[in-house]
């Protein structure tokens, strides 16, 4: 083989080693991803399916109920409300009336399933996300 010969040998060899490195590395990180959805993006149906996603807005008021450590609750942006299930010990800052953003997949029935809940850590921090989605959905809710 001619020096020439080995120089395009490795050059290819590093490209396809490159391509497939990246398509590792692109597939995992699609699969841990989670997008974020607001109550009433899934009541309109632009909720992703097949993939966990997360949702963030509001405890509604007098909607927490816990059978044992199952509880369920509902998850409102002050226009529409979606209805959510965990299994599992909540954070200790959860509470009716506050901030939550929950994670999971939505079942046949419409109700979320949830893999992680979240709450907000103070009385002023809401994530960015979630606060821009509350107000786009109690602007848009009024028209």
């Amino acid at each position: 083989m001619k020096p020439r010969q080995k120089r395009v040998a490795i050059i290819v060899g590093a490209l396809i080693a490159i391509g497939i490195a990246a398509t590792l590395i692109l597939n995992a990180l699609n699969s841990n991803i989670a997008l974020f959805v607001t109550p009433s993006e899934v009541a309109a149906g632009k909720a992703p399916t097949g993939q966990a996603f997360r949702i963030g807005g509001m405890v509604q008021d007098g909607s927490v109920k816990r059978d044992g450590v199952t509880v369920n609750f509902v998850i409102t942006d002050m226009v529409k409300s979606i209805p959510v299930a965990y299994t599992g010990i909540l954070p200790d800052l959860f509470k009716e009336g506050k901030g939550a953003v929950v994670q999971g997949r939505l079942d046949s029935n419409g109700q979320f399933i949830a893999s992680e809940v979240l709450a907000k850590h103070d009385e002023n921090y809401m994530p960015p996300e979630a606060k821009h989605a509350l107000d786009q959905a109690q602007k848009n809710g009024s028209k």
